[in-house]
């Protein structure tokens, strides 16, 4: 049998000074087939017009029509090594346009030279890699991350060539489906979602994701058997879930107290104290144990607080670095899962007083008396006028004196204030002072300018 030239064929597909045929299933029919002939065209880099996946060879001759009718039509197959090796195939007849191969050679690539044009194609027998699923089981030993599925049956890989030689596995499409549960970060919810694998080829043994759902598992296939409506499958037993999976959140009460400093944190929570945060855990169904953890130290070697619930809110009144995280495990407590650490600086204190203020000037600018602080959780303030009457009493530092007693303004003058607060840092202040009022106007306020009643 002549073989191929393989120089020419060379130049023919890095050079790309060959014609390939455009629409290669125009040109190449089988006849005598029971079941339709599935085709698909592989990635250019093959040089492949198509693969042709036959149910059965029996009986089943291939036709190919050439566009020109003087053309001079020779076929050729090849194997491993490529089409630089591909020898002639004899027996072919032509009846016109026709050319008629009676017998298909399976499990080869062919090319069929028209003149200077080339179609080249792989016919796979799918008798010889026939799918038998028998059973889906799992493996003795499981773990908490991973289910083993083991597959009863067969199916032996579908390999072709290139047509440089090179082998590639065709894809089977075989499918695996179970259901898990997936986090719907805008619901704030685990919800149940279908999942889908697929496979290239036959796997007696398959490893996939432990699901967060209880749940059966389908192996189906393949896309051949799919195309003729002939799919068959295989369903495991319930599997019964120990995978766990927590998604958490931490949400801090923010305050908005004009004379309170701001401490920068960068991406820690906390600041200012008291500090309010809401630590929420959202766990999927295999989570019988529940733990949030507080401890001073990153790695949690001195765990100093544990609530065993989903949801809780604490006030950070003392001064420090706090770590917290979330613990979620299965009822045997093999199985478990950790949330991010959530990082909460609380600052140290500072409380400071102002001397002067004007009431009735301007509304909002220095028309309050109020103090500058940070990290204040404890405080008391008493303001007296210059004959030690009480004209105010402020019990949280974000509180201010307007300048007002029994409703009307007072005068113009000195007065006195006492203050005992405590820091978050444990610092105890004990500040006493004076509060100048001035500059300020007495038109329509309606109480005989000002006049202080003693």
């Amino acid at each position: 049998m002549r073989k191929l030239n393989y120089y020419a064929l060379s130049i023919c597909l890095i050079a790309a000074l060959c014609v390939v045929g455009n629409d290669v299933s125009a040109q190449v029919s089988f006849i005598g087939n029971s079941l339709p002939v599935y085709s698909e065209k592989p990635a250019a880099s093959t040089g492949l017009d198509a693969i042709y996946v036959l149910n059965s060879i029996d009986g089943v001759s291939i036709n190919y029509t050439a566009t020109d009718t003087q053309a001079n039509v020779v076929w050729y197959g090849y194997g491993a090594q490529g089409g630089g090796y591909a020898q002639i195939i004899d027996g072919v007849v032509r009846d016109g346009a026709v050319t008629t191969l009676s017998s298909v050679i399976p499990n080869q690539g062919y090319i069929i030279e028209e003149g200077t044009k080339r179609t080249y194609f792989w016919i796979i027998n799918y008798r010889d890699y026939y799918l038998d699923l028998e059973n889906l089981s799992f493996a003795a030993e499981q773990d908490c991350g991973t289910v083993l599925l083991d597959v009863s049956g067969s199916g032996a890989d579908m390999n072709y060539y290139t047509i440089n030689g090179v082998p590639k596995k065709f894809d089977r499409q075989m499918k695996l489906s179970y259901k898990t549960l997936t986090w719907d970060t805008g619901r704030k919810q685990w919800v149940e979602e279908q999942v889908e694998e697929s496979y290239d080829v036959f796997k007696q043994s398959i490893a996939v994701p432990a699901p967060y759902y209880n749940t059966s598992f389908t192996l189906s296939g393949d896309k051949l058997l799919r195309f003729w409506n002939q799919e068959t499958s295989v369903q495991s037993e319930n599997y019964v879930t120990k995978a766990v999976a927590v998604e958490t959140e931490a949400v801090q009460t923010e305050r908005e107290n004009s004379n309170e400093k701001k401490i920068e944190n960068g991406d820690a929570m906390g600041g200012s104290a008291p500090v309010t945060i809401r630590f929420t855990s959202y766990s999927t169904d295999a989570v019988v144990h529940k733990e949030w953890q507080m401890a001073r130290d990153v790695e949690f070697n001195n765990i100093e607080r544990r609530l065993n619930e989903d949801e809780v809110t604490e006030i950070f009144e003392d001064a420090g670095t706090y770590y917290w995280r979330f613990i979620g495990t299965d009822e045997s407590g093999e199985c478990s899962a950790e949330s991010a650490v959530y990082t909460v600086n609380i600052g140290t204190s500072s409380l400071e007083c102002p001397n002067v203020f004007s009431p009735q000037s301007t509304e909002g600018v220095n028309d309050e008396w109020k103090v500058s602080y940070k990290s204040i959780v404890e405080f008391k303030c008493w303001i007296f006028n210059r004959w030690g009457v009480q004209v105010c009493e402020l019990t949280d530092p974000s509180q201010g004196w307007d300048g007002k007693y029994k409703g009307k303004y007072v005068k113009s003058g000195t007065y006195y204030y006492v203050i005992q607060a405590r820091g978050a840092d444990g610092q105890e202040y004990k500040l006493k002072g004076d509060i100048n009022i001035i500059n300020y106007s007495n038109k329509g306020n309606g109480n005989n300018g000002g006049t202080f009643t003693e």
